[in-house]
């Protein structure tokens, strides 16, 4: 199992802040640090806090590091044309060399986009929306001339250059809950499937579920992530001013008897148990929402826990 970092860039992180958290992840074997795709806080307690773009600050960090994959979790496709996404990950993977991830969702947030500007159509029509641009996304990175004529999109005789550096194109995560047409979706054009928050049993069916429509589709099982709130304690102490600190950024109380469902939570070694229970049921990577970004001995405490956990997924991998 890997271990990555998953930045709410929403909230209020400086670009001072990703570079050291970049560099941070590269110096303590973090392989991974993916952001979210929003422009606006979320939870509307907090309009101060600042978000800068997503793949701008992608491009900024591929610029800036040498070994850390970089990824959007996820981009929303009611924000930009698909070509124009496409575009984006192409220049970001030509920055990097190949080093980027593409996630990609409908898009959920109804105030961020009322407040943009952006369309927000109802969820059916959010759906079709992306299938037509996971299609025109991976028409813009074939090799081949690409035309698509949709409900939603056209385009004509398309032969995007430059291609990706990663061949056949950038990974393409797509998440949920396993839903019928999120499962069927990422049978059909996704390289891995990511949920958010699962308990273990939950994983379990989640996976199974993606599995199935895999299967369905004649392809290969998926790799299947989860993405939740990690919180890591050298010790007990540690890990009572970690939890703290989250709290506070969080403007609510954590009860470490009873956290939040899915979230892991304790010192190096229970932490470590909790993902083996994640790796066993089939998880091969666990993006680390990580809330307090200053705290750059946390994401060393995580890398030292990501050096100790066995590679790959556990007996309901795919």
């Amino acid at each position: 199992m890997k271990l990555c970092l998953m930045v709410e860039g929403q909230e209020g992180v400086s670009w001072e802040q990703w570079v050291n958290l970049a560099h941070a992840c590269e110096e303590h074997g973090i392989v991974a640090l993916f952001r979210s795709d929003h422009y606006m806080n979320l939870g509307g307690r907090h309009p101060e806090r600042a978000a800068l773009d997503a793949w701008g600050t992608l491009c900024g960090l591929a610029a800036l590091t040498s070994t850390l994959r970089l990824g959007t979790l996820v981009s929303p496709a009611t924000f930009r044309h698909p070509s124009n996404l496409a575009k984006l990950a192409v220049t970001a993977d030509h920055i990097s060399d190949g080093r980027i991830e593409v996630g990609l969702g409908a898009g959920w947030h109804e105030r961020e986009h009322e407040a943009y500007g952006f369309p927000f159509p109802v969820t059916r029509v959010r759906m079709e929306v992306l299938e037509e641009q996971l299609q025109i996304v991976l028409g813009n990175w074939a090799e081949e001339r690409f035309s698509f004529a949709g409900k939603h999109y056209r385009c004509s005789e398309l032969e995007a250059q430059p291609k990706p550096v990663q061949q056949p194109h950038p990974p393409l995560i797509m998440g949920g809950l396993a839903g019928p047409r999120s499962a069927g979706l990422a049978a059909a054009y996704a390289d891995e499937y990511n949920t958010t928050f699962p308990a273990v049993a939950q994983v379990r069916e989640r996976i199974g579920r993606v599995h199935a429509a895999c299967e369905k589709a004649g392809r290969p099982h998926l790799p299947f992530s989860v993405m939740t709130c990690v919180i890591p304690g050298a010790d007990q102490r540690d890990l009572e001013h970690r939890v703290r600190r989250v709290a506070e950024r969080r403007g609510e109380e954590i009860d470490l008897a009873d956290p939040p469902t899915g979230w892991i939570i304790g010192t190096r070694e229970q932490v470590s148990e909790q993902l083996a229970s994640l790796r066993e049921a089939g998880v091969s990577r666990v993006m680390c929402q990580y809330l307090v970004h200053d705290d750059l001995e946390g994401v060393a405490l995580l890398g030292d826990i990501a050096r100790a956990l066995p590679q790959g997924a556990g007996r309901g991998g795919g």
